[in-house]
């Protein structure tokens, strides 16, 4: 019998096996702002080659790493200066800052729970076609939504926060001297749109793919790695010819759903979700979303964004950034598909995903518990671990070489302390798939035993024969 996550037994493990870490914890902590540990930038590391694999390995998309710091009037071009914002709340008893339309959907939720499903529709229907602060305000206060921290009603006027952390070039800290910590990656691709086109020697349809860290001030950080100030990208703007998005939008919304297949997430965790409401410039919009244990929420967006961004740019620069066909003549500016996954909400999916709790009933009708990382095989943070049954009679010395030996290829683990099942428990808590004994056969024939992590079976093969097997088993379960 097994059973799935829940956030409090992902945030124990997570700082228990080296996955992730409150930032500066010794001080007490950075609200919203997370480390990775030893095992953590593994997961992360892989999940990312995994992805630049599947963007990058192709003859239409290449690479790209902009700067972090960008001139501000390429965020005035976006509208992120003017628009980016969240509407606030504050509640004036407790002085809790809120998100106000969170705040809502929150209580939606809430009523939910407790079996009111026509009132929850009801405010539903209200936030669905709220269009203005004012709107989330009377929302608010007509339904009498509490304050979870004081669970009192007294609220301020519902406010816009610009999301974008702002800091200073140069040793003066004047306006003239403001710029931004991107808020998002895609900027970068869209004004280096005709120096990668140029160089690369490319021609609509093609892509530039990049992974960069992104910031947020949010006004609430929450459910762990989901809602952070500062997290990890992975964006591709496809560039094409106006009139072939639609075809080129199904093609990267199939393609984008089963890469999170490639990576073993259940498919019943997942869904699609249309947006039912449209930014100006979008012709067509979908995000991916993941069942985490607090409910489902978004991993990916894929937009069809059309000449919006491109456009803007041109007339924000005074710089011509269209393509221009040398044979048919043909000039136009591309319209464009993205595809947004955060690297970091993905590490969180297949954390939770990989999650389990068993218990194990033996031959005899004993039972066992054990905590199991399901990871597919190519995104474990530990490929294999090597152990000597004991620590004597040449033993050690053999599993020494076959850790020495396998280390080049793999990230492998040595350990020698304690019963071999309390060992193989070690390995099955941090997700590793291949545990590889070394006993006295070892000495006299050559062989060892491996044993698969989520089926517990064991399988006795040549030591020299070990690091195409795993090899094998690990290019297999990226496909």
């Amino acid at each position: 019998m097994a059973t799935t996550s829940s956030i409090d037994a992902i945030l124990s493990l997570s700082k228990r096996k080296g996955f992730v870490f409150q930032s500066s914890e010794i001080y007490g902590g950075l609200n919203g702002c997370w480390d990775f540990g030893p095992l953590g930038v593994e997961l992360l590391r892989n999940i990312k080659d995994s992805w630049w694999k599947a963007m990058t390995y192709r003859d239409d998309i290449v690479g790209l790493d902009a700067s972090i710091l960008m001139h501000p009037r390429v965020w005035e071009a976006s509208g992120h200066v003017g628009q980016f914002s969240d509407p606030m709340i504050d509640n004036k008893t407790s002085k809790a800052r809120h998100r106000a339309d969170n705040l809502i959907e929150d209580y939606i939720g809430r009523l939910r729970t407790k079996g009111k499903s026509a009132d929850a529709d009801k405010v539903e229907a209200a936030l669905a076609a709220a269009s203005s602060n004012d709107d989330l305000y009377r929302i608010i206060v007509d339904n009498a939504i509490p304050d979870p921290v004081s669970g009192t009603t007294d609220w301020t006027e519902v406010r816009n926060f610009n999301l974008m952390f702002e800091t200073h070039v140069g040793p003066v800290a004047d306006a003239s001297s403001t710029v931004y910590l991107r808020p998002e990656t895609a900027q970068g691709i869209f004004v280096n749109f005709k120096n990668v086109m140029d160089a690369s020697r490319l021609k609509p349809p093609f892509g530039i793919a990049q992974i960069g860290k992104s910031f947020r001030n949010e006004i609430n950080t929450k459910n762990f790695l989901f809602r952070t100030r500062e997290f990890e990208q992975m964006e591709m703007q496809f560039f094409i010819k106006p009139g072939s998005e639609d075809e080129w939008f199904e093609y990267w919304r199939q393609e984008r759903w089963n890469w999170f297949l490639s990576l073993g997430v259940s498919q019943d965790k997942l869904r699609r979700k249309p947006h039912e409401r449209l930014a100006h410039y979008a012709k067509a919009a979908e995000d991916i979303e993941f069942a985490f244990p607090f409910g489902w929420g978004e991993v990916e967006g894929i937009h069809s964004r059309t000449d919006f961004d491109l456009g803007r740019h041109q007339e924000y620069s005074g710089k011509k950034l269209e393509f221009v066909d040398t044979v048919t003549k043909d000039r136009y500016t591309p319209y464009v598909i993205e595809t947004a996954v955060g690297a970091t909400r993905t590490f969180m999916a297949v954390l939770c995903n990989a999650y389990e709790e068993e218990t194990i009933t033996a031959e005899d009708g004993t039972t066992d518990q054990r905590v199991v990382l399901r990871f597919a095989p190519h995104l474990a943070p530990v490929s294999a671990a090597v152990f000597p049954l004991v620590n004597k009679d040449g033993m050690p010395e053999a599993a020494t070489a076959i850790y020495t030996s396998l280390r080049k290829s793999f990230r492998v683990d040595y350990d020698t302390s304690g019963a071999i099942g309390r060992r193989y428990r070690r390995q099955d808590e941090v997700g590793t798939p291949f545990c590889i004994t070394v006993d006295g056969q070892t000495i006299s024939d050559g062989t060892v035993t491996i044993r698969d992590r989520d089926t517990m079976t064991q399988e006795r093969v040549s030591a020299d024969a070990l690091d195409e097997i795993i090899r094998r088993r690990l290019q297999h379960s990226s496909r």
